[in-house]
């Protein structure tokens, strides 16, 4: 990872989430199913810090929601029965953090902190 793709990274809060899916419950061959992917990959995409610094209630109110998807995550795989269950967990926690995500941009949007886009570009400029 370059330092400008590194720092474009960090200060829009995409790094990895420190207390990810894949640390609630990874089996040793890794991820089993297609929504356990797909939810490890949303999870990558948790904001790890307040959309321009600020923290407010909003931020407060999506670590909240993250923090409740992932007891929910852990409870139902818990509770699960068969294969079914599982994806059917892991595809709630999914559209969980999603939702969480898109709701916490939205409202940051509204109070005029819009979330950038970062653009790598090549070597010759384009």
């Amino acid at each position: 990872m370059t330092r400008s793709t590194f720092l474009a990274a960090a200060l829009l809060g995409l790094a990895p989430a420190m207390m990810s899916a894949s640390a609630l419950a990874q089996s040793p061959e890794g991820p089993v199913s297609y929504e356990e992917q797909l939810a490890q990959v949303e999870d990558q995409l948790v904001y790890q810090g307040p959309i321009a610094g600020v923290e407010n209630d909003y931020w407060f109110n999506y670590q909240t929601d993250l923090a409740e998807a992932r007891k929910e995550l852990t409870k139902d795989l818990r509770g699960s029965s068969d294969a079914e269950d599982n994806r059917d967990a892991w595809e709630e926690y999914r559209a969980e953090l999603a939702d969480a995500r898109g709701d916490y941009a939205k409202e940051m949007a509204e109070k005029g902190y819009p979330v950038g886009q970062v653009r790598v570009l090549a070597a010759d400029g384009r």
